[in-house]
């Protein structure tokens, strides 16, 4: 079987999740990375035996990296000579600026949701229009929050129809060692409506979507709550079998010590997950509530490895390794170890 080679540039806190997860495909190639400075990533991956090729696209920082033990391979270019795909997971704006060099090289690449839309040919979701990007040059991510959100409303449109939806948005202020956001001890809104409900929409345009978005002073993930409009009315018991059927959505209880963000990240942690990843949203079903046919619930969403799935999903878009929307995410779940729970 002839493998898709890819390279993923940039490998930050997404960037090195994209290269752990294009690694376990078995149908991909991760031929290298590329970054441009000594960061803890590369201290880390260095320190692990140094498992992916390294390649610099600055010139001047290689002897930086290669004084402290890191080996360069080559240049960006060079890199890029050699690939079907690049998976860019750089800084908002440089994306847009390493567009240019993939136009050069002939290649397909997948921009991460920092880039704004007119980067690409689609604003791409593996599960909400993935034939969408059948083909396409350059496809973008959707955020985060936009992705794990789309999951949850597309799962419930296939399954029962959904007319619109207003969210809130509980939003992690940074990363982990995220310093430069400081030191805080506030909430802070933002304007109505959020970009992710805008985005929901762009997405998929048969839905209504508004919301309102608050910063929180924590780290671990992102809370969502969803008040949707369904096509028809429902009860508890047919929204839950209709999560629980999302290889991607993972069903949890209040009763069972799911308490919160920090409990899921906990939990993961405890799986033995690398970094304490989760690719799947964690949807509370204490949280599953009505008012009158509207249907309210919650969602938590791992920022820094939500979008790795529907990512990988993108390749598979653009490569056409599989025009079926259903047998290309099943194939990145298989390989990701995502199943029904």
């Amino acid at each position: 079987m002839k493998k898709t080679k890819v390279a993923v540039v940039g490998y930050g806190t997404i960037g090195q999740r994209l290269a752990d997860g294009v690694k376990l495909q078995g149908d991909m190639e991760l031929v290298g990375i590329a970054d441009v400075a000594p960061t803890l990533a590369l201290r880390a991956l260095q320190e692990k035996g140094m498992p992916y090729d390294l390649y610099c696209p600055v010139p001047a920082n290689v002897p930086l990296l290669e004084a402290i033990g890191i080996p360069v391979k080559g240049t960006l270019e060079q890199l890029l000579s050699q690939v079907d795909v690049v998976l860019d997971a750089t800084s908002a704006g440089i994306g847009a600026k390493n567009k240019e060099l993939y136009k050069k090289y002939n290649l397909k690449a997948v921009f991460q949701g920092g880039e704004k839309n007119e980067v690409a040919d689609v604003f791409f979701h593996g599960y909400a229009n993935y034939e969408k990007g059948v083909g396409q040059q350059f496809l973008k991510l959707t955020s985060c929050n936009t992705t794990g959100l789309i999951r949850a409303i597309d799962c419930l449109d296939r399954a029962y129809g959904v007319a619109k939806v207003a969210i809130t948005i509980i939003r992690r202020v940074a990363d982990p060692g995220d310093y430069n956001r400081g030191l805080t001890n506030a909430l802070q809104m933002d304007k109505a409506p959020n970009h992710q409900a805008v985005d929901l929409m762009t997405i998929m345009p048969h839905v209504q979507a508004t919301g309102l978005l608050v910063h929180t002073p924590v780290t671990h993930g992102h809370i969502i709550t969803i008040l949707a409009t369904p096509k028809k009315k429902i009860n508890k018991e047919q929204a839950l079998a209709a999560f629980k059927q999302h290889p991607r959505i993972r069903v949890v209880r209040l009763a069972d010590g799911f308490l919160g963000n920090a409990s899921l990240f906990k939990y993961a942690r405890d799986l033995g997950n690398p970094r304490g990843d989760m690719y799947e949203i964690g949807l509370w079903d204490e949280s599953i509530t009505f008012s009158g046919d509207d249907i309210m619930f919650a969602i938590n969403i791992p920022q820094e490895s939500v979008t790795i799935p529907e990512t990988i999903d993108g390749i598979r878009a653009a490569m056409k390794m599989q025009t079926d929307r259903l047998e290309a995410v099943g194939e990145t779940n298989k390989y990701l170890g995502m199943k029904v729970r």
